[in-house]
């Protein structure tokens, strides 16, 4: 059981597309794993073991299970996304727990290709913090490092797969909520371009994408493959041709600066993609506060949206919606301020395939550091631990969290950053196979 609970998303789907594995087994030995590991770690929210045996089964009977690309793989999916049968809550005492009527899209997509889903994953209310932490559902913890928060705010879906629990967790990234929590579980998270994925386009005013957490590269491109309805990822190969790689440390926040964890891992990935340069992407002064007003705004317009009983919101979430209802009233954010950001990063990539950076600049919070804790102390928290992830946000541009190097109980990580998924895939796998 051990064993196939580590296992690949890809090798799981061979094994019971050839017949090797059942999906009721795959599943029995998933559920088995949460049982016994997710007391201590808080992964997820919801787990449905009736649902998901049920799935299992059917999908046994299913004429095309031999040709699904995801046939009998346990997926875990994000508390923002709907899963019929089963309440969307956001993380949040302020919303309602009648069940959803229908699957999201991407969850849909991933049923369709024979994905079975287990639960729902922890978040901070609303996905607004790069921490998981919430006084309606609680924390998740670092399964490294058991002492510290996994990051946010994709937490539980980071968590449950650094701990065999999936091998694949489906989330959303405004601000790097794939990237972060991957970085500090030591497994990969990939923010898709703009609109690549279903309903991308709109959340934070663009500012979101919707994407895989897994193991490893080969997963994230398969997943990929599927949520996007592409048929191009699935069988993504180490770049063997010559690649321009540009490495940089620059931080786009004043205040956010690499600790030692972070320069050492993006020295290993310089050395490992050797010949790199060192070149830092042109960040304008004004582009952290740019970031910020797209994600109060779009918090702001969530609530709205969302039909929030307010008066059960945490007092750090009601202070984000009060400063994002301004902006709206006075008509931020402006687009023309991620449109010219979005041109001037594409410039420079005409001169650059991949980007390596930091992912975070300093370890995740202790566990229970974002329970109580107030708008302003979880802002700079932020700005001076995660400044790395948002500008890829606003200029719509892949980007992926891959593990490397660290410690036991610190993973290493670097962010790499291309304009296209099949460079920055390719370009990670290469970098992965480096690294093994």
């Amino acid at each position: 059981m051990e064993t196939l609970t580590h296992s690949q998303a890809v090798d799981i789907a061979a094994r019971v597309r050839a017949g090797q594995l059942s999906p009721r087994e795959v599943v029995d030995a998933c559920l088995a794993r949460i049982a016994a590991t997710d007391p201590g770690i808080g992964a997820f929210q919801l787990v449905d073991a009736e649902g998901a045996r049920r799935a299992a089964d059917a999908l046994s009977r299913r004429p095309d299970l031999s040709g699904l690309a995801l046939a009998g793989v346990p997926v875990a999916v994000k508390d923002n996304l709907d899963v019929a049968g089963l309440p969307t809550r956001y993380g949040s005492a302020a919303t309602a727990d009648a069940p959803a009527d229908r699957d999201d899209e991407l969850v849909a997509r991933l049923r369709a290709a024979g994905a079975i889903v287990v639960g729902k994953t922890r978040m901070p209310e609303l996905a607004i913090w790069g921490f998981t932490e919430s006084r309606a559902f609680g924390g998740t913890r670092n399964p490294r490092d058991p002492s510290r928060n996994a990051g946010g705010s994709t937490g539980g879906g980071a968590a449950a797969v650094a701990a065999g629990m999936v091998p694949l967790a489906l989330g959303s990234d405004g601000g790097g909520s794939l990237r972060i929590p991957a970085a500090n579980c030591g497994v990969v998270g990939l923010k898709p371009g703009r609109a690549v994925t279903a309903l991308a386009s709109s959340h934070w005013y663009g500012c979101t994408a919707f994407g895989p957490i897994t193991a490893t590269v080969a997963d994230a491109a398969l997943a990929l493959d599927v949520l996007a309805g592409a048929h191009r990822w699935r069988d993504v190969t180490p770049s063997g041709e010559p690649l321009r790689v540009a490495v940089s440390l620059r931080s786009p926040s004043p205040i956010g600066r690499p600790d030692a964890g972070a320069r050492a891992a993006v020295e290993l990935a310089a050395t490992l993609l050797a010949p790199v340069v060192r070149a830092d992407p042109p960040y304008p002064m004004t582009l952290i506060n740019s970031w910020v007003r797209h994600w109060l705004a779009g918090v702001a317009l969530d609530a709205e949206q969302l039909g929030l009983d307010e008066s059960r919101l945490e007092p750090r979430t009601r202070a984000v919606i009060a400063r994002g209802r301004r902006l709206r009233r006075h008509g931020r954010p402006d687009p023309a301020e991620s449109a010219a950001w979005r041109r001037k990063a594409r410039d420079w990539f005409a001169g650059v395939d991949v980007l390596v950076t930091p992912v975070v600049a300093r370890p995740a919070p202790l566990a229970g550091w974002g329970t109580d804790t107030g708008y302003l102390r979880a802002y700079l928290n932020a700005a001076r631990g995660i400044p790395y992830t948002q500008a890829w946000n606003l200029a719509g541009l892949p980007a992926l969290s891959l593990p490397l190097g660290g410690t036991p109980d610190r993973p290493g990580a670097v962010q790499l950053v291309s304009t296209d998924e099949t460079t920055l895939l390719r370009a990670a796998a290469r970098l992965e196979q480096a690294a093994d």
